[in-house]
């Protein structure tokens, strides 16, 4: 595992708000140039990306938030957290930022916002409407498909009537044991990594509504035909970077996107498990910085 460029304390302190639907959503801005987004995955933050944030960041105009539910924002406990409600988050983000086109480069559950958000692209780009402009589009390990999604299985207890009893007995130690089952054998988080996830994931209360947020599983099955068309129709740029030893979203996940999706452009980072970014930052760099240019 890398030394931390950047702590997280210094990565809040980086931070600034901006209102969506009343509720304060953490968003950090830097750079200059052509507007690259970050999203991150679940459970966790825009603080994934610290580790790249400083090469990026000197290329492009850089643009990462902790959405609703996630990180340093507001976590509302009676709100109905979904993908097309992130989506709309993050249009509403660009339009604060004065943003017209933007690439994406995506992790997890930002992968599937990002289908979304590729899917209303399609939309529009094909009845000549006005809107966000996508203009690429790099995916890590996510459930790109739900058929292959291999959810561990805290994550199926949170999604059963148990839910809400689990998030509140969900503590640090359950993290850290659940987190090193997908990460690579030779990139595991070290204690004080977990510490500092188990910071901001429980940050506000997080820790309580993990069942809430974890509908995402079921929305990804409601609109699988939807998301799936998105990526099979896009004619954008799209790459997946996927560390293959993921056990979630890895090989099995990669297989089936060379399956369904024409002219698949994939990179596989052997030994590398569900956090290329945070587990071979360097590498993904290297390889979205090819793929973008």
């Amino acid at each position: 595992m890398k030394t931390r460029i950047m702590s997280l304390e210094n990565w809040k302190k980086k931070g600034t708000y901006f209102d969506y639907k009343s509720h304060q959503i953490f968003t950090v801005d830097g750079g200059s140039g052509d507007v690259l987004l970050l999203i991150h995955g679940f459970p966790t933050s825009s603080w994934d990306w610290s580790q790249m944030w400083g090469p990026l960041s000197d290329r492009y105009r850089v643009l990462a938030l902790d959405m609703i539910g996630f990180g340093y924002s507001d976590k509302p406990r009676d709100y109905r957290y979904s993908i097309m409600d992130q989506a709309d988050l993050i249009e509403a983000f660009m339009n604060a930022k004065g943003v017209k086109s933007v690439k994406l480069l995506t992790h997890d559950y930002g992968d599937t916002v990002a289908q979304e958000l590729l899917a209303r692209y399609n939309d529009r780009h094909s009845n000549n409407e006005e809107g966000l402009v996508i203009e690429s589009l790099c995916l890590l390990n996510g459930g790109l498909f739900p058929e292959t999604h291999k959810a561990l299985f805290i994550q199926k207890i949170l999604m059963s009537p148990l839910g809400s009893l689990v998030s509140r007995l969900f503590n640090r130690k359950k993290l850290g044991e659940n987190f090193k089952k997908i990460f690579g054998p030779d990139t595991q988080p070290t204690e004080e990594e977990l510490d500092d996830y188990w910071s901001v994931i429980s940050y506000n209360g997080g820790n309580y509504i993990s069942h809430l947020l974890i509908k995402y599983m079921q929305d990804r099955i409601d609109n699988r035909e939807r998301w799936v068309s998105a990526l099979q129709h896009a004619d954008i740029p799209i790459r997946v970077i996927d560390g293959v030893y993921d056990p979630i979203s890895g090989q099995h996940m990669v297989d089936r996107y060379r399956a369904l999706i024409p002219r698949p452009d994939v990179i596989e980072l052997d030994g590398i498990g569900h956090f290329p970014l945070i587990e071979a930052p360097d590498v993904v760099l290297k390889h979205y910085l090819e793929f973008i240019s």
